[in-house]
């Protein structure tokens, strides 16, 4: 277990707790950056042994603690020394991985024990148990989603009224929102917990202790910004509980690291730059599982576009057709390697970003005024994909082959889409908007007189004002 030393100066000890999983993670570092900009703030990040040497790097050169807590042991269907999402064999295992989280609570309390006064925690809304932890301690609980309003506003409507389960003949039929009328939605946008009619399995026990944890909570994190969405966080407010607070884009929180050397993929971009050539970013995240036929429709679709691309893949995502890379040398560059994503987008070559739709993602793109070529997988991502297409018109949509959320793509398609957003009109018309959102995200971020830094101040004097319940803590 790690150590941490909190003098008596700070006026607020902050705890974050991410869940093991790098889309999850990497917003709550940024908010540790932001949180020391403020004055006479301490912050204590919790993690694991596996997952401190990233976490570490994130926050050098920062006064943030990290106390690692052991993983669970012989966790049933983990195999050993795995203790994040992103090492797993399959994505279906993340249930396992999030129930054995609550055996780190006695260490987790141990620890908060031994600490000087906290002022709130701030963890995933994947760690429900911390709320119990938080309320033992008398400190409040702040839960995180990594989600924004629109998606909370839609989900939030279509579980409680049921939309899903009644209206629609296929998966694919087109349902309005109710209280939104202007937004439509299908089965295949959401998971099974808010399709099946009747619910239940270990995926939907988890679901529910965590959104009754989510909404026992004294407030909720938002990686977002009021100008982006204004609706739904007012909606959010009026409707729902707990209060959401603004405080994104977080990534603007953290600098872009100064590289001491160039990885090849900058170079290249720079030769790109150089030529005055654009070029398309592609990447899906850590998560989704990606089928050998769909990698080969999208490296045919990319060669055919006669487009520059940088494509970030997994290594276990290696087969893209004999011949590919080599065919593609000069205008297209496949990594494999971990990015500093916000590094290539903030690159002037980068002209679009086909992407998953992870909301990090979404809120680094629109940070950096790059249109999204939108591709949702899993989670929240339909969602999201909605919002950037739909809402804030700041992407378009791949095209699938049968028009469905969770169809696949052809070659053609993606050719089409790619051209689209690169060359096209629309894609200019995109372009134009994102580049205003990105204006907006950086005033919101902006010391003292943007919005959501006056949110995050507004946060930090209710919290001041925070008087406990009595409670007794367990020695």
């Amino acid at each position: 277990m790690g150590s941490t030393s909190i003098s008596c100066e700070f006026s607020h000890h902050v705890i974050l707790f991410p869940f093991m999983s790098k889309g999850h993670t990497i917003p709550l570092l940024h908010l540790a950056h932001l949180l020391l900009r403020l004055p006479r703030v301490a912050v204590t990040v919790f993690t694991t042994p596996a997952n401190r040497p990233f976490i570490s790097n994130f926050l050098v050169n920062t006064t943030a603690s990290i106390v690692d807590l052991p993983f669970p042991e012989n966790v049933a269907g983990i195999p050993p020394g795995i203790e994040s999402t992103d090492k797993l064999p399959s994505i279906s295992l993340y249930v396992p991985l999030a129930r054995a989280t609550k055996l780190m609570q006695p260490d987790f309390e141990r620890a908060v024990q031994d600490m000087p006064r906290v002022s709130f925690i701030v963890s995933d809304g994947f760690l429900w148990w911390t709320l119990e932890s938080a309320t033992k301690f008398g400190f409040p609980r702040f839960v995180f989603y990594g989600m924004n309003n629109y998606s909370s506003c839609v989900s939030r409507s279509v579980g409680v009224n049921r939309t899903l389960l009644a209206g629609p003949k296929s998966d694919d039929e087109l349902i309005t929102v109710t209280g939104f009328p202007w937004i439509k939605v299908t089965r295949n946008d959401f998971d099974p917990v808010f399709t099946d009619a009747e619910p239940k399995g270990p995926p939907f026990e988890l679901f529910i202790d965590q959104v009754t944890a989510a909404s026992n909570s004294y407030g909720m994190i938002v990686n977002s910004f009021y100008e982006l969405e204004p609706v739904f966080v007012e909606h959010l407010n009026r409707e729902a509980k707990p209060k959401a607070w603004c405080v994104g884009p977080l990534c603007l929180a953290d600098p872009p690291r100064i590289q001491h050397q160039k990885p090849t993929w900058i170079e290249w971009l720079d030769q790109k730059l150089e030529q005055g050539s654009s070029v398309l970013y592609v990447a899906f995240g850590t998560q989704a599982d990606i089928s050998p036929e769909q990698l080969k429709e999208i490296s045919s679709g990319l060669e055919e576009s006669n487009v520059n691309f940088l494509w970030v893949i997994r290594n276990k995502e290696s087969e893209l057709g004999d011949g590919f890379e080599e065919r593609v040398k000069d205008r297209g560059i496949i990594v494999r390697e971990w990015v500093e994503q916000r590094e290539i987008l903030l690159h002037q070559s980068i002209q679009g970003f086909l992407s998953h739709c992870g909301w990090n993602s979404v809120m680094e793109s629109i940070c950096a005024g790059v249109p999204i070529l939108a591709w949702p997988m899993m989670a929240d991502q339909p969602l999201n994909a909605r919002m950037v297409v739909e809402e804030i018109k700041v992407g378009v949509r791949v095209e699938t082959c049968n028009g469905s959320v969770k169809g696949f793509v052809k070659k053609e398609g993606l050719e089409k889409m790619v051209k689209e957003l690169m060359e096209g009109d629309k894609g200019e018309e995109v372009r134009k908007k994102v580049k205003e959102y990105a204006e907006m995200a950086n005033k919101a971020m902006e010391e003292n007189i943007g919005s959501s830094w006056r949110s995050l101040d507004m946060l930090m004097s209710e919290i001041s004002n925070f008087t406990p319940q009595e409670k007794t803590v367990d020695a």
